[in-house]
């Protein structure tokens, strides 16, 4: 079984708009994210609002790093919710989710323009994480993280192929990883000297490369996957960086793997290219400052 992971259908993609004519305005505290850190979209949601720092504005609930449903329904803490934004609902509700407050309904559940929404619409007073005239360089970027490196790293992992494909899967990998590391040559972030929101895909592809697509892989490909120096400092830099460390729930991203993921496929190399931080456990007073990983079971809400 592949590491690739079931998406809810279908996708809500209304959009937090300029004026009450969007029909969602941008109105602090009324919406609210739905998030588990395990997954790798919600962790670049997670990373884009600590940045921002809209914990007083936007409040968080994270959910466990697997559904406890059994039944492949996803979260039925998320069901409502689904089932208000679309009669019989027919698919899993799974995380991330952007949803409305005052109407209980689902704004979006794609990822791409959460991201968008949160900077453009409420993040006035934080960095500039799409600077001006930077949109298509952001979006290169992301397209080089999806499928220079994680279609790449899925297929050359993948089981049950011939071998001649996982070589070209992991040329095509290794390839993409050249990109990056020669654009870290004269700048400490991708797109200059500031952090934009290209950083915070790549920082999370990096995660999901080490954390989990490299567990498909054996120690030689992992040791040639390592030999980008600039390119894992920079993700060790960024991981002690506060509003990106302390959301990584590295047990919960295991455990997700897990679920989804067995058998000889997974039974890959142990060999690990980073040493990530382990955020300390959260007390219930820290956990209303911030939007931090959940390691329970059960359903924590953030800032509301």
């Amino acid at each position: 079984m592949s590491a690739t992971y079931p998406k809810a259908v279908p996708s809500f993609q209304s959009r937090i708009g300029r004026d009450a004519r969007s029909g969602f305005p941008a109105v602090a505290h009324r919406y609210r994210l739905h998030l588990t850190p395990s997954c790798p979209s919600c962790l670049r949601i997670a990373v884009t609002h600590s940045l921002l720092g809209l914990h007083d504005v936007l409040p968080v609930t994270l959910l466990p790093a697997v559904p406890d449903a059994s039944d492949g329904n996803g979260y039925p803490a998320l069901r409502p919710l689904y089932e208000a934004s679309s009669h019989l609902y027919p698919g899993p509700a799974l995380a991330p989710v952007l949803s409305d407050d005052w109407t209980g309904r689902i704004v979006s559940t794609h990822a791409p323009d959460i991201v968008q929404d949160l900077t453009r619409r409420f993040g006035a007073s934080g960095p500039r994480l799409y600077p001006d005239g930077a949109d298509a360089r952001i979006e290169e970027v992301g397209r080089l993280c999806e499928q220079s490196i994680d279609v790449a790293a899925q297929r050359a992992g993948q089981y049950g192929t011939d071998a001649a494909g996982r070589d070209a899967a992991l040329a095509a990998l290794l390839r993409g990883l050249g990109v990056l590391e020669r654009r870290l040559a004269s700048s400490d972030h991708l797109l200059g000297e500031h952090l934009t929101a290209a950083d915070v895909q790549l920082w999370v592809t990096l995660v999901q490369l080490d954390t989990v697509h490299r567990w498909h892989l054996d120690a030689a490909a992992v040791y040639r996957i390592t030999d980008h120096p600039r390119l894992w400092s920079y993700a060790r830099r960024l991981a002690a960086h506060p509003a990106f460390g302390p959301h990584l729930d590295l047990d919960g991203i295991a455990r997700r793997h897990h679920a989804h993921c067995r058998g000889r496929e997974a039974a890959g190399a142990a060999v690990r290219i980073v040493d990530w931080p382990r955020p300390a456990p959260r007390t219930d007073t820290e956990a209303g400052a911030g939007a931090g990983p959940d390691t329970g079971a059960a359903v924590k809400t953030l800032g509301s």
